[in-house]
């Protein structure tokens, strides 16, 4: 039985992401899946789906919605996970095979190598996958000074890569990123839209825009940013909207 989790708490995703990744999930795995979402709030989540309540972690007051709150999920034991456990945010779009995933390299921690930090040995944790109980310092060492620790590494993920010298990171072309492997340069844009590599399974859209934006064709600024509309426009791709279901 394969192992995928999930985490969603406070307004920025609602439940139509996590019945999204559910339903991506059952799509693209083969082999019998587990599937879990721990959350503050189950509310028009799928009933299908295995509920439990986000993991207990003292967070200082501002990082308390940030994703600092994924390290809770180190702590062992947790709700009887066990074995290689694969983590996926809300704003993935799955567009490939999963069971995969937990093929390569078993037992190892493995992670995305983050796109704007390249050879410096720092993991993006939009997807990675774990040995539950291997790494259960990285939960307990943080709750010993979360203050401290978050002070000195600032992210949550450059904290883990720092703590685990041994991480493996997933072939380059499984996991990209919308906006900085697929996205066209401007203005190409414009008129292009970004085309998913064959070997992709899985597509993060870290930051804006979400998913949603991309079917709209928005690539939503702030007001106080408005000059960025110049720039920040897009084409709606086929393989978003036939995957985004």
């Amino acid at each position: 039985m394969q192992t995928i989790v999930c985490m969603k708490w406070g307004i920025r995703y609602g439940a139509s992401f996590v019945n999204r990744l559910f339903r991506s999930i059952k799509r693209q795995t083969k082999r019998p899946t587990r599937f879990i979402c721990y959350t503050d709030d189950v509310t028009d989540i799928d009933q299908n789906i295995n509920c439990q309540p986000l993991p207990k972690i003292n967070l200082p007051d501002q990082i308390t919605n940030t994703p600092w709150r994924k390290i809770s999920i180190w702590q062992y034991p947790l709700s009887g996970l066990d074995g290689d456990v694969l983590f996926l945010d809300l704003d993935l779009v799955i567009t490939g095979n999963l069971d995969r995933f937990f093929d390569y390299k078993p037992g190892m921690y493995c992670v995305i190598e983050n796109w704007t930090q390249k050879g410096l040995n720092i993991g993006n944790t939009s997807c990675f996958r774990f040995p539950a109980g291997k790494y259960k310092s990285i939960y307990a060492k943080f709750q010993q000074n979360p203050e401290k620790i978050w002070k000195e590494t600032h992210i949550e993920q450059i904290y883990i890569s720092r703590e685990i010298k041994e991480q493996v990171f997933w072939p380059e072309n499984w996991c990209t990123s919308f906006k900085h492997n697929l996205l066209p340069v401007w203005p190409l844009r414009l008129w292009k839209p970004a085309e998913l590599p064959r070997e992709t399974s899985i597509v993060a859209f870290t930051g804006k825009p979400d998913p949603d934006d991309v079917i709209l064709g928005k690539w939503p600024v702030p007001k106080k940013h408005f000059y960025k509309k110049i720039y920040k426009n897009l084409c709606v791709p086929d393989w978003v909207k036939s995957n985004w279901l």
